[in-house]
């Protein structure tokens, strides 16, 4: 019990030496405007993606009602409307004008295979403009606005959160789990 006693100083002072140590040391710089996009971008695209791959096929059609797109097509309005959107306003062409067709990707495999090109696709856009492009200038056709190109990809990333929760709702309805509410390994 004394030899503890005696040590406890030590211990705390080697303690209190690390905290003001490590409190000293210089934090590390903010990550690029860009790399941050990017990061954004490829995550809500990689939850959308893992729940294209899990979702059954078989339940692909699925509607939480009868007013609602189906799971498939909400993949596909996410894909389209969100990413090709973005992709085109900052090529300067003309986006798509409404959804694609779920009979022209009537398999999961083709509405996965799409999902994952639109969101590669913008993810080497946002690559491609870098830091300097974050500032371009884009029309949003929605109030024939002038837009930064950072500020559209943010909001198309929102819109995409948003496409995601409603998929989570689908999961849940349909008696299953989505992907990232599951325990990890």
């Amino acid at each position: 019990m004394r030899t503890i006693a005696k040590s406890l100083p030590l211990v705390l002072a080697a303690a209190l030496f690390a905290q003001i140590a490590h409190a000293q040391a210089a934090p590390k710089p903010a990550d690029s405007p860009s790399k941050v996009l990017l990061q954004s971008w490829n995550d809500v695209g990689r939850k959308l993606i893992a729940m294209a791959e899990d979702f059954p096929e078989d339940k692909y059609d699925f509607k939480p009602n009868p007013a609602q797109r189906s799971f498939a097509e909400q993949l596909l309005h996410a894909a389209v409307n969100v990413n090709y959107f973005v992709n085109n306003l900052a090529k300067g062409t003309k986006p798509s004008t409404g959804d694609v067709k779920r009979a022209d990707y009537a398999t999961k495999a083709a509405v996965v295979e799409y999902l994952k090109k639109s969101f590669a696709e913008g993810a080497t856009m946002i690559k491609s403009k870098g830091d300097r492009g974050m500032s371009d200038l884009c029309i949003d056709p929605f109030t024939n606005q002038q837009v930064r190109f950072s500020d559209l990809a943010w909001g198309f990333i929102e819109h995409s959160g948003e496409h995601y929760g409603q998929l989570v709702v689908y999961y849940r309805v349909a008696g299953m789990v989505p992907p990232e509410s599951r325990p990890k390994k």
